[in-house]
């Protein structure tokens, strides 16, 4: 059923005050303001972009920090870590039998089921994987984006450092071992206390 009433007893234009074209005006006016405005586009590839401190770029593992515990591998949610290794012994002077250590054969990560999450990182409980800010690794076939520890090793170059630590935070725990064992060592030892002679109960 069509409505036939007057428009102005539903707050048509005439009631609210509004001029008919006015948002095409509006909008003519905000096309107007962008094209005299000057562009902030990058020229891409031939100026290398500004990228924020903590952009997710590629993994980058650091080979003589890893210990093969394979916690990245067992929490990664696209299971795109593969790591294999061996066990080795080891000769300590003084020990009664060698001790054994893992040794890194195999750590790859395939970047075309990598959602970058960083998982890996977080849980790495020896600094081994780190993000690089590093982008710029495109293939033209999916398989070479299977990067080996070689080339994940490569990357460590691009890690920017760490920021600085927060004055107005909690210390580390390292930090806070260090002061007390420090203080520890500046306080006095106590005298030591004579032990007292026994006196004949008899005098």
């Amino acid at each position: 059923m069509v409505d036939m009433s007057d428009p102005s007893e539903h707050g048509g234009a005439s009631e609210r005050g509004g001029l008919p074209g006015a948002g095409l005006v509006k909008g003519l006016a905000v096309t107007l303001k962008t094209m005299t405005s000057r562009s902030t586009t990058q020229q891409y590839p031939d100026v290398a972009p500004d990228l924020p401190p903590r952009s997710r770029g590629v993994i980058a593992l650091s080979e003589e920090n890893c210990t093969v515990c394979m916690l990245c591998a067992r929490e990664c949610p696209d299971w795109c870590i593969y790591i294999d290794s061996h066990k080795e012994e080891v000769a300590v002077p003084g020990a009664a039998r060698p001790r054994q250590r893992n040794v890194l054969d195999k750590f790859d990560i395939d970047f075309s089921l990598c959602m970058y999450c960083g998982i890996c990182i977080e849980v790495c409980p020896f600094d081994a994987l780190y993000w690089s800010p590093e982008f710029e690794y495109a293939e033209y076939d999916i398989k070479d984006l299977l990067h080996d520890k070689d080339h994940l090793g490569q990357w460590m170059a691009t890690v920017p450092p760490p920021p600085a630590h927060d004055p107005n935070g909690e210390p580390a725990k390292e930090e806070t071992a260090a002061a007390r064992k420090a203080a520890a060592a500046a306080r006095p030892a106590p005298p030591a206390v004579r032990p007292e002679a026994d006196q004949d109960p008899a005098s």
